[in-house]
């Protein structure tokens, strides 16, 4: 892997016609989609086109499935959603995989937030279950925040009673969340993985639970090989996906640290940046 990622006008060895790529895996919030929460006209039409050539494109986001499932709910036929940053992997309405939390962790970590609470960090937790996201703050600006990504959520007097499989438990932080929350959460990062996975959020899960755990199995799954495997990223809850992938690419927005583990660079997500490096590799 180079120390630098090579950018992609001057990929090195792209060959004279399009990459054998068999599985294309993108996050969504800040590849995939801009920074106004859109995803791309044009990802449609390709869409279409990289099924006729037999091609899976999958999702994988810390986001919740059901938010997946209604955002792609025109083609979700067959289409493998790798959710909640890898913690549930669903298709067609089938699950593939999952990991679950223990029920004593997922309390830790909510009183841990209501101490933080009292201290008077401005913070709030979402307890992701396969079923539904669960959350005790009820002020508007925290759940504007959780509407954006948790389709399928409800408000309860105490998240650690909730009745379902507890896969990952988010916090939002309205400050910077790598300086301000993740700290406090070192108790549990040496059992579990503290994943910061955007400027305000970070996710607990179980240590053995990623996007490149879930990218790897379905890569076992489908007979696919890294090298037939393209996978874009911006931020530390994506490294090791682009692990999992021969043709790794960082966005031009993203973390530096996903820019120096990724293979090569994409343009930047308000740049288009996932569909413009599809229709180059694959010759669209």
């Amino acid at each position: 892997m180079p120390a630098t990622p090579v950018p992609l006008l001057d990929l090195p060895g792209l060959p004279a016609g399009p990459a054998d790529i068999r599985l294309i895996v993108t996050d969504m919030d800040g590849t995939l989609l801009d920074d106004r929460k859109r995803i791309p006209d044009g990802l449609w039409p390709m869409l279409a086109e990289l099924r006729r050539r037999g091609v899976l494109f999958s999702p994988a986001s810390g986001r919740q499935y059901a938010t997946l499932a209604r955002q792609f709910a025109e083609v979700a036929e067959g289409m493998v959603f790798i959710a909640e940053n890898g913690t549930y992997v669903v298709r067609d309405g089938v699950e593939l995989s999952s990991d679950i939390l223990r029920p004593p962790v997922a309390a830790g970590i909510a009183r841990t937030v209501r101490r933080l609470v009292a201290e008077g960090v401005d913070v709030g937790a979402v307890v992701c279950g396969k079923r539904a996201a669960y959350v005790e703050r009820t002020d508007e600006a925290f759940l504007a925040e959780v509407r954006r990504y948790y389709v399928e959520r409800r408000i309860v007097e105490d998240v650690t009673a909730v009745d379902d499989d507890v896969i990952k438990v988010a916090l939002f932080d309205f400050g910077p969340a790598e300086t301000s929350t993740a700290p406090a959460l070192a108790p549990f990062a040496a059992t579990h993985q503290v994943v910061v996975s955007g400027e305000h959020w970070v996710d607990v899960m179980n240590r053995t639970a990623n996007k490149g755990t879930a990218l790897r199995g379905l890569q076992r799954a489908l007979g696919i090989t890294p090298a037939q495997t393209m996978v874009f990223g911006d931020y530390l809850n994506d490294l090791e996906m682009l692990d999992a992938a021969d043709w790794s690419f960082a966005m031009a927005n993203a973390h530096p640290e996903v820019v120096r583990r990724a293979r090569h660079l994409a343009p930047s997500n308000n740049d288009n940046g996932v569909l413009r490096t599809i229709s180059r590799v694959l010759g669209l």
